[in-house]
């Protein structure tokens, strides 16, 4: 059957090859970047116009907030339509979700910005609606610490709801970057040895193994599959569930869902569940949520507030949800979903993968926390890489540990050589290497725009911590756009002249 047909059916495609809806989206986005090109009084042909994409690496909060002001200044700095791809980990896929919710986001890029500080900034999600979210969660064929943690962890972090799903989301004639949201294949990280694919690519067109090339169509993934074909349909997964957080420390998520069962055996027992509830609360605050995220049922609490949490409380148990949070705390269990890949036959995809009914997905930031596999891809034919990197430990780690997965792999990456310590980056790298793109790599912290006082910028955006007031999210902002990307305006620039160069003399 052909890639087209396939496409069609809604099956699983085997192929190193783009969607042909990609491909089409990146024939009409490479004019858009053609006319930016122009705009910059930068000199090409329509041939030479280089394929870029725009890297953000997990890191919490602190990621949202980072890429959401290097994107608005790469606007001001007419840069922003340069960029054919936006690929995220983690804390940099809350922004994207939060972005793309808006159709042409990249339009009106300061108006979404205002918006999205304005929610940030805002009260949160009531305890009630939480609740009522997990509720939906469990209606899935597998239910596990993901929703638990999308629903009431993420929600105190992102401060909303959002049902919305990344088909409902994209738009064929779109004039943004096209968005890739990463995750890995948890039994793939631990078999890698054995020749298994962990890196896990989601677009709005299709979801699957970035290296192997086998793919099912978003909106189908998570649907049961048996031999390639589709036996049992599943509800597209909604965004929330897609911005998968940074594993949190085991001992406090543990603490959480404890006490989220012992809330419900004290309602089934006659007895106040308020105290185990501020404990709760408390716990997510430590982690990051902050404070006055979740409404909790108390004195300051409405009437109506006050109803709404305890039915939605009832409904918790009436749907049994704490014997299942019991069962994936048993088992550690996190994005569990039916494998589209079970029982195929097919030589070139990694036996391991054929043979389970069921897949964990999660987080990518737990084996490299930078989505670089999923523009590594030898058809994307990226000719230039930004990577911004906001992680919390070495801001040279996810390019070293990319150079090192790209040698044992037969991957072109360039090699990385560095001379600044890590405590003390610069805030502009440039990576080049024989037919491989070219790879700009830019530490969210550095001595140009902090100076000395990089340590205490890390402190003051320490990853698990309680959610940034306006101020923290402005300053945040100014340090990644405002210093970071305006400060080397002059020097992107450069370097997307010199691969515009090197394709014109290959």
């Amino acid at each position: 059957m052909s890639a087209s047909k396939l496409q069609e059916s809604g099956e699983v495609r085997i192929a190193h090859s783009l969607h042909m809806n990609e491909e089409e989206f990146v024939a009409r986005r490479r004019e858009t970047v053609f006319q930016s090109m122009q705009k910059l009084k930068i000199h090409c042909s329509k041939d030479e116009v280089p394929n870029i994409a725009l890297l953000g690496s997990g890191g919490g909060q602190r990621a949202m907030v980072g890429l959401l002001g290097s994107l608005v200044q790469l606007d001001k700095a007419g840069l922003l339509d340069c960029v054919l791809y936006l690929s995220g980990v983690s804390g940099s896929t809350w922004c994207m979700a939060s972005l793309y919710k808006e159709p042409d986001w990249s339009t009106k890029l300061e108006t979404v910005k205002d918006q999205i500080i304005e929610r940030l900034s805002g009260p949160g999600v009531s305890w009630g609606d939480a609740f009522a979210k997990l509720k939906k969660y469990h209606k899935k064929d597998f239910f596990s610490l993901t929703d638990v943690w999308a629903a009431i962890a993420i929600t105190t972090y992102v401060k909303e709801i959002d049902e919305l799903t990344l088909t409902d989301q994209w738009d064929h004639l779109s004039k943004d970057p096209f968005p890739i949201y990463t995750v890995i294949d948890k039994q793939c990280k631990k078999e890698k040895e054995k020749g298994g694919d962990p890196w896990f690519e989601i677009s709005p067109l299709e979801a699957g193994y970035s290296l192997t090339g086998a793919f099912v169509e978003t909106s189908s993934f998570g649907s049961k599959f048996e031999n390639g074909s589709k036996k049992k349909p599943q509800d597209e997964m909604d965004m929330l569930y897609l911005q998968e957080p940074k594993a949190p420390p085991a001992y406090k998520c543990y603490q959480v869902l404890i006490d989220l069962v012992e809330v419900n055996l004290a309602v089934l027992n006659g007895k106040d569940p308020s105290a185990l509830v501020q404990t709760i609360k408390t716990t997510l605050e430590e982690l990051g949520g902050g404070k006055n995220h979740l409404i909790i049922p108390g004195e300051k609490s409405t009437l109506a507030e006050k109803q709404a949490a305890k039915f939605d409380v009832k409904k918790f148990t009436e749907h049994i949800l704490c014997l299942s949070i019991c069962k994936c705390m048993t088992q550690w269990i996190w994005g569990r979903n039916y494998n589209f890949l079970h029982k195929m036959k097919n030589e070139t995809v990694p036996p391991g993968l054929l043979k389970s009914e069921t897949r964990d997905y999660i987080d990518a930031g737990l084996l490299l926390n930078s989505p670089y596999f999923s523009v590594l891809r030898e058809e994307r034919d990226i000719d230039l890489i930004i990577s911004l990197d906001f992680s919390e430990g070495d801001p040279f780690m996810t390019v070293k540990k990319t150079q090192k997965l790209c040698e044992e792999l037969n991957t072109p990456f360039p090699e990385v050589i560095l001379r600044e310590k890590a405590k003390n980056p610069k805030d502009f790298y440039v990576f080049k290497g024989k037919n491989a793109a070219t790879v700009i790599h830019m530490p969210l912290f550095n001595v140009v725009n902090c100076g000395d006082n990089i340590e205490a910028w890390r402190n003051k955006y320490d990853t698990i911590q309680g959610s940034y007031s306006r101020k923290k999210i402005t300053d945040l902002m100014d340090i990644a756009g405002k210093k970071n990307i305006s400060n080397n305006r002059e020097k992107l620039l450069e370097q997307i002249q010199a691969v515009i160069d090197q394709k014109r003399h290959k």
